[in-house]
């Protein structure tokens, strides 16, 4: 997986990948980490002549004409190089002067985009400027740390003045350039003092804010961030695969195993919320009103649409926490000046300055972690890919800041949409699925669910008659469509995971049978599989199955079973056979609840409620035309089933009502300001929230291109588990000391949330437990070895 989804996207990061590993080998490393002066490397002409300085940029000013996540996906590719050299330094200068107005652009951006010229940019700090009387701008002080200024021939740095901040582009001749030693040993950082710079008219970038800058540096830092990432989890993985301890594979032991996942999910959300960054500022340029909010970008994905708030927006993401709150009502006024797609992008931008370094940081750390005393080692790559991470949160400022950001513009109302951009095929396509949904409105009640499930409507991807076959495309635009309408589809519950199973193995009888009035929501269901002694581990099961006259007799006990008090049948998993691998011999069953010695007993849960079930199954009888699948190879069916479970669970909060929205609902009723670290609490689930939503977009955009999720599918499967347990956790810690009410509907906004957080902790466990996950994302998406077999 990579920040860029399409096939073209994929051909030029192996493309990158390539020129990279031919031209950036471990000497050239080595001789940068080694040199008493950084200098501009000696691959940098091959490295202009590919074109890959100005993808970003219009062809009418020397650049190929592409948009900004052309360049996002080099930027990601070097950085698993950690790439020396001013690359990134470059396209961020000429990002930022595509986004100013006026004869800069033409004079610096063909230079900038052949690589004759290269740039840097000022991220901290402000020169002084005054205005004198022929217009010219005369600038003066220090800045300092800049990336990559020591080897820069265009410098973009903010000046102050009486009229608020501009931004100018000076020659690097007319500044006195001083590099400095450096944390990151491949890529050098420099201080810039200027003594009275006059600045011609030419040269001042009208038109650029400094929160523009910040977030396009979000995002170009953001993707090299991800890189690294990249990078520390490809080869601890590796590593782990072949470092043998204590007789076996060091992944092998679930320890580093998990460790190993977790950077995964770290890496996969700051790809996704890079990716997303990029798509909120290609939407605000494209909606942008106006030839400055435009950018003079022709190929449709300007960079100037990128944080289009005002400077208050800056000054939260870059100060100190208790800085920002201070500022929340600066910010509160910013967002009303901004339009939609606008703080949309501003949103997303700071979510991505606070998930892709920190994710960096922390996968570079736990690479090291994994690698051992090896990693320790100067001589070892590991600590250039820590140094770089390091230096990019810091040049980003501190996450806390970013975070910050993120809250001011969730309490003032900002809500980012995550919307696709579909092929023009589907306005053709939409027409015929808004009439039928608009036939299924004027329906009510049952009538409307049996016309949804007939129609196909309910589970559209399934084959016809029970689904309609639906492309993704298609499945997307019913989905749109039915919520435009406000048409609910049925409920199904656990219905939902047995439709699937019972398509792919069940008999034309069983499916005529069972399958309409599950489909319609009327036919409920519960799940026979876990029991006391076989949760996770269901190919331990002891419920035997004993082969009688025209079927079965089930004996046994199941546990954890959702909604058994209300359901009519049952699916049951139970053992038929002994021989061969505990895999082996077990039966998938259609059970009837009503059935005789078929006995439910509810389970009490920390909440009080009785959800969950125990039921005993004595002498159940169940015919043979009851079995889905042939006797024996039941565990096949259940894995289907399982599949979709664990889709589904991961879908939503699971009925606890612990979502964003409800959060930020309880924060508009609490009546007071939030302190700094409530406001860093309410950013961090924000935050994930965000990422998670993009991950479920690029899974959906995968889909559509005919390509399995990847990545993006497990990692969001696995944090969506969790996400409502931090939601109700953060709601419960700003409550306070009201929080000390019982866990009670009827008790307010702390019975609401106590039920939340105590309900929650079950979402980790059924389905599948976080640690499970974590095995398989750590065997199936890293090729780590899988758990040795009790008793080898």
């Amino acid at each position: 997986m990579a920040i860029g989804l399409g096939e073209e996207h994929r051909a030029l990061r192996e493309s990158v990948t390539g020129w990279a590993t031919r031209n950036i080998s471990p000497e050239i490393l080595r001789a940068a980490v080694q040199a008493e002066e950084e200098t501009v490397p000696g691959f940098w002409a091959s490295l202009a002549a590919q074109g890959l300085l100005g993808l970003h940029l219009p062809e009418e000013y020397g650049g190929s004409g592409y948009g900004l996540l052309e360049t996002v996906v080099v930027v990601e590719a070097l950085g698993e190089r950690v790439a020396p050299g001013p690359f990134l330094p470059t396209v961020l200068a000429s990002a930022a002067i595509l986004a100013s107005d006026g004869k800069a652009r033409a004079d610096l951006l063909p230079g900038l985009a052949d690589g004759t010229l290269t740039g840097a940019v000022a991220l901290t700090g402000s020169l002084t400027g005054t205005r004198e009387e022929d217009g010219t701008l005369t600038v003066g002080g220090v800045v300092e740390p800049v990336l990559g200024g020591g080897l820069a021939d265009i410098l973009v740095l903010p000046a102050a003045t009486d009229e608020g901040s501009v931004w100018v582009a000076l020659d690097a001749s007319t500044v006195t350039v001083t590099q400095v030693r450096a944390l990151d040993l491949t890529r050098g950082v420099a201080r810039i003092e200027a003594g009275a710079v006059a600045v011609p008219p030419g040269r001042v970038l009208d038109g650029l804010r400094s929160e523009r800058v910040r977030d396009l540096a979000a995002i170009l830092l953001g993707a090299e961030a991800a890189g690294v990432a990249s990078w520390c989890v490809r080869a601890a993985a590796e590593y782990a695969r072949g470092r043998v301890q204590f007789g076996r594979p060091i992944g092998q032991f679930q320890g580093v195993k998990h460790k190993a996942a977790r950077m995964l999910v770290a890496l996969e959300q700051a790809r996704a919320t890079v990716w997303d960054a990029v798509r909120a500022a290609r939407a605000a340029g494209e909606n942008a009103v106006g030839e400055n909010a435009a950018g003079g970008n022709t190929a449709g994905e300007n960079t100037a649409g990128v944080g289009v708030a005002v400077q208050a927006v800056e000054n939260a993401a870059t100060g100190t926490s208790g800085e920002a709150v201070a500022r929340s009502a600066e910010v509160g006024v910013a967002v009303q000046a901004v339009e939609e797609d606008g703080w949309e992008a501003v949103y997303a931008a700071a979510v991505a300055g606070v998930v892709a370094p920190d994710a960096a940081v922390g996968c570079a750390r736990d690479a090291i972690q994994i690698f051992g005393g090896i990693g320790y080692t100067y001589e070892h790559d590991a600590h250039l890919y820590y140094r770089r991470a390091l230096s990019l949160r810091a040049l980003l400022g501190p996450s806390a800041g970013w975070a910050d950001t993120v809250a001011t513009l969730a309490l003032d109302g900002v809500r980012p949409k995550m919307e696709l951009d579909l092929p023009e095929e589907a306005a053709g396509l939409r027409e015929r699925v808004r009439a039928e949904v608009a036939g299924f409105a004027r329906l009510e009640g049952r009538e409307q669910r049996r016309a949804l499930a007939e129609a196909g409507y309910v589970m559209p991807h399934l084959p016809r008659p029970w689904g309609r076959e639906a492309t993704p495309l298609e499945q997307v635009l019913m989905h749109q469509e039915l919520r435009a309408a406000r048409v609910k589809p049925p409920q199904m519950i656990i219905g939902a995971w047995v439709v699937p199973s019972m398509v792919a193995y069940g008999t034309p009888e069983q499916q005529e049978r069972f399958l309409p009035r599950t489909l319609s929501g009327e036919m409920i269901w519960c799940q026979l599989f876990s029991e006391p002694g076989a949760g996770s581990d269901l190919a331990s099961l002891q419920t035997r199955a004993e082969r009688v006259e025209g079927g079965w007799r089930l004996n046994g006990q199941k546990v954890w079973t959702s909604i058994a008090h209300l359901a009519e049948w049952a699916i049951c998993l139970a053992r038929t056979s002994s021989t061969g691998s505990k895999h082996e011999g077990i039966t998938y069953f259609l059970v009837d609840m009503k059935a005789p010695g078929v006995t439910v007993r509810p389970l009490t849960e920390m909440t009080g409620e009785s959800l969950f079930n125990q039921v005993f199954l004595d002498d159940v009888f169940v015919p043979d035309e009851l079995v889905v699948g042939q006797v024996g190879d039941g565990w096949r069916v259940a894995r289907n089933t399982l599949s979709n479970e664990r889709i589904l669970l991961s879908s939503g909060s699971g009925g606890t009502g612990a979502s964003i929205r409800d959060l930020l609902g309880l924060v508009g009723r609490l009546g007071r300001d939030l302190t700094a670290v409530e406001r860093q609490d309410l950013a961090a689930v924000l935050c994930e929230g965000h990422s998670i939503d993009a991950l479920g977009l690029r899974v959906t955009l995968r889909q559509l291109s005919g390509a399995e999720p990847g990545a993006d599918g497990s990692v969001r499967k696995l944090l969506s588990t969790s996400h409502a347990q931090h939601v109700a956790e953060c709601a419960v810690g700003l409550l306070g000391t009201t929080a000390v009410v019982a866990a009670d509907l009827t008790l307010g906004d702390a019975g609401y949330w106590n039920r939340a957080i105590l309900a929650t902790r079950a979402m980790t466990i059924y389905g599948g437990t976080t640690e499970v996950q974590l095995n398989i994302i750590g065997e199936r998406m890293l090729g780590l070895p899988r758990d040795p077999e009790p008793g080898r």
